[in-house]
């Protein structure tokens, strides 16, 4: 029976030590065990490891404090959309931003103002459109986004679906593009260069930049043989582009809403300092009369809506779109001859 005892009081003795070692102060005891608890549980969720008990402590009190974070925020009155918990939750923002961002824009983008043509106005477009219910969307990766408009317009030219590789961009691919959603139009014309890309299962996934293999590199499951540039500052053009197929655009990606983004439709304050690319691979409005974009990310499943965000459509007096979205959009056009 004491045996018994002793293990059911277990849990509870290892977070009151782990509590007794200093590594909280500023809160009650309770909230304390409650949120060390949450921490051991994330920790056994994610997989993390840590190499001692002071970067262990360090990552708590991170922790700590974008938990804190997020559940100020969510209580903030008429609130579009939700934060929580995900795999950057043991990340400050700075460090989370200097992980996962950093996409490079060419030297010779023009980010002016133009003056598009009205003809957009005219167009008859559907209301609304998600990609995913017409087969034309991979899974969600844990990676770059770029291929995700290759693989949308494979889909829609060709009947089939591929999972192309990333990897294969991020290795061969100029120092314009990263692991951390690199800049679309670097990654269309290499593809063009190059006659074509590989799909995933031929070219893995690695999670780091590498070498560039070419043997990989020159088997060519999927071709295109150009790309549009979307008008800029232009949201009816984007919306005629996304009704046609999926968008790559690049946004900035750096505040700390964005890191912990959960559901709803996202309002958040972010710039326009373009950092993070994406795919927009739908559009709709809600019950609320709130039009918006639907996003496909490259951090996983554990951000956002299953790796997906939906984000306000035509905010008023922003032509750049929210967090520059409408500044830099951009479609590959596939070739016939693709293949599996």
């Amino acid at each position: 029976m004491a045996v018994a005892t002793f293990l059911s009081l277990k849990p509870l003795i290892l977070l009151l030590g782990f509590l007794l070692c200093g590594l909280v102060h500023t809160v009650s005891s309770q909230d304390s065990i409650f949120l060390l608890a949450e921490f051991e549980k994330w920790i056994s969720d994610h997989g993390r490891v840590y190499e001692s008990d002071r970067e262990k402590s360090e990552r708590f009190n991170i922790f700590k404090a974008n938990y804190e974070y997020i559940q100020e925020k969510n209580r903030e009155p008429g609130l579009t959309y939700t934060l929580g918990l995900n795999e950057f939750a043991d990340l400050t923002n700075d460090e989370f931003v200097a992980r996962y961002t950093g996409a490079l824009p060419p030297t010779d983008v023009d980010t002016t103002i133009p003056t598009e043509p009205s003809k957009y106005d005219d167009l008859s477009l559907p209301a609304s459109i998600d990609w995913r219910a017409y087969g034309a969307v991979t899974p969600v990766k844990n990676q770059g986004s770029c291929v995700a408009a290759i693989e949308g317009a494979v889909k829609i030219k060709k009947g089939y679906l591929l999972s192309l590789s990333e990897q294969e961009l991020v290795d061969c691919v100029s120092t314009c593009y990263k692991c951390r959603g690199g800049w679309p139009t670097k990654a269309f014309q290499w593809v063009i260069n190059n006659g074509g890309i590989a799909t995933e299962s031929y070219y893995p996934y690695s999670a780091t930049n590498g070498t560039c293999n070419s043997n990989g590199a020159s088997y060519h499951a999927a071709s295109i043989k150009g790309y549009v540039n979307v008008p800029r500052y232009n949201e009816r053009a984007l919306m005629y582009a996304v009704a046609m197929q999926p968008v790559s655009v690049a946004l900035e990606a750096s505040s700390r809403s964005f890191q912990f983004y959960r559901g709803g439709i996202y309002t958040g304050t972010c710039g326009n300092t373009l950092n993070h690319a994406v795919t927009i691979i739908g559009y709709g409005i809600a019950g609320n009369g709130m039009k918006y974009w639907i996003i496909k990310n490259s951090w996983g499943t554990t951000w956002g809506a299953g790796g997906y965000m939906y984000i306000q459509k035509d905010v008023y007096n922003l032509p750049a779109g929210l967090c520059g979205l409408a500044m830099s959009p951009a479609y590959p056009i596939a070739l016939l001859h693709a293949s599996a």
